[in-house]
């Protein structure tokens, strides 16, 4: 049994709660916020023990992995505590707010020879893995344009203050929503190593920005663009897609839906010339306990697999969300 503990119970904590819980191989042996209204209902519900200081809940329960689920800004200084106590640690994206703060950390990590892993759950969607094979196995010849996108009816009217709302909490569009389409192209295709142009659009919030473009170049030289807007109503919930083209053929997919399309062959086993469609139902493969979508089980089961010795750190490390941090920090200094 591997025993974790969980700091932050907001939504993607209390949904990484969930998936522990009905974990067998897990021991949830803390819980952790500063929120009273949320630790008693935890009390009141659950057989987890509560805390309302983290340190105490490291120094009484004594758990060997934490999921940290806090505002960004409290990512550096929590992360790297928990590492030089030499804790295995998951953390909610970004990894930090800039990539100053994630370098030491990618290499304390490696240093302790610890397990560490950041939320980008894209990586656990089977279109998505799916495209990457294609993409790797060179099916679609050179390539020579991408375009990643993300649309949804997030921030629809002014509101509130809340940390998604304060560049200094890690709030807006580029750091909460655009992160995941970025993480994406610097997994399929290659991590981004140049910003040509960006614009960052406020639309309903006062502070930050609400939608993201910007011209990508990436390691490999292959140039694309970046177009997210999470204060888009005509979409009725928040959705994700990749466009590539190469002079092979060209894939359209997003978290439902593969579709590509072969000029020539050869074609991967189950394909063929024009148009094909794959479905995510297809692609991805089970988990024991569904909730919100397979990609949250199957992210924290790898995290658990990997602290017990049964999956290799590769996927979501702190190293490839630093490569993602670069490129925010890249897109926020070219801003016309």
């Amino acid at each position: 049994m591997v025993r974790v503990g969980i700091i932050g119970i907001g939504k993607m904590g209390i949904s990484h709660l969930a998936i522990l819980g009905a974990n067998p191989d897990v021991k949830v042996v803390g819980v952790c916020d500063t929120a009273k209204m949320m630790l008693d209902a935890i009390e009141k519900y659950s057989p987890f023990p509560c805390y309302s200081d983290y340190k105490k809940m490291l120094e009484e329960a004594k758990p060997e992995a934490v999921v940290v689920s806090v505002p960004t800004k409290y990512h550096a200084s929590m992360v790297q505590e928990l590492l030089e106590k030499g804790i295995h640690v998951f953390t909610e994206k970004p990894f930090c707010l800039s990539p100053e703060q994630g370098a030491p950390l990618v290499e304390l990590a490696r240093k302790k020879g610890l397990v560490n892993q950041v939320g980008y759950h894209n990586k656990f969607v089977g279109t998505f893995n799916e495209v990457k094979k294609i993409v790797d196995g060179g099916y679609l010849g050179e390539i020579y344009h991408f375009l990643g996108q993300a649309y949804g009816p997030v921030v629809v009217k002014a509101k509130g203050d809340t940390w998604r709302s304060n560049p200094e909490e890690g709030g807006g569009c580029l750091m909460d929503y655009a992160s995941h389409v970025i993480d994406l192209i610097n997994y399929i295709l290659s991590p981004i190593t140049a910003v040509k142009a960006s614009m960052l659009k406020s639309v309903f919030s006062r502070e930050v920005d609400d939608a993201v473009f910007a011209l990508l170049e990436l390691q490999n030289k292959v140039t694309g663009v970046l177009s997210v807007n999470w204060s888009d109503e005509t979409f009725r919930k928040m959705t994700t897609s990749v466009t590539i083209s190469g002079k092979k053929g060209k894939i359209v997919s997003d978290a439902n839906e593969l579709k590509v399309w072969f000029k020539e062959g050869p074609f991967p086993e189950g394909y063929s010339k024009g148009w094909n469609v794959r479905h995510v139902t297809d692609l991805t493969p089970e988990v024991d306990y569904y909730l919100r979508g397979e990609e949250y089980s199957a992210q924290m089961d790898h995290f658990i697999k990997t602290v017990a010795g049964k999956a290799s750190n590769t996927i979501n490390t702190f190293e490839s969300a630093w490569l993602t941090d670069r490129a925010i920090s890249l897109i926020k200094k070219e801003q016309a």
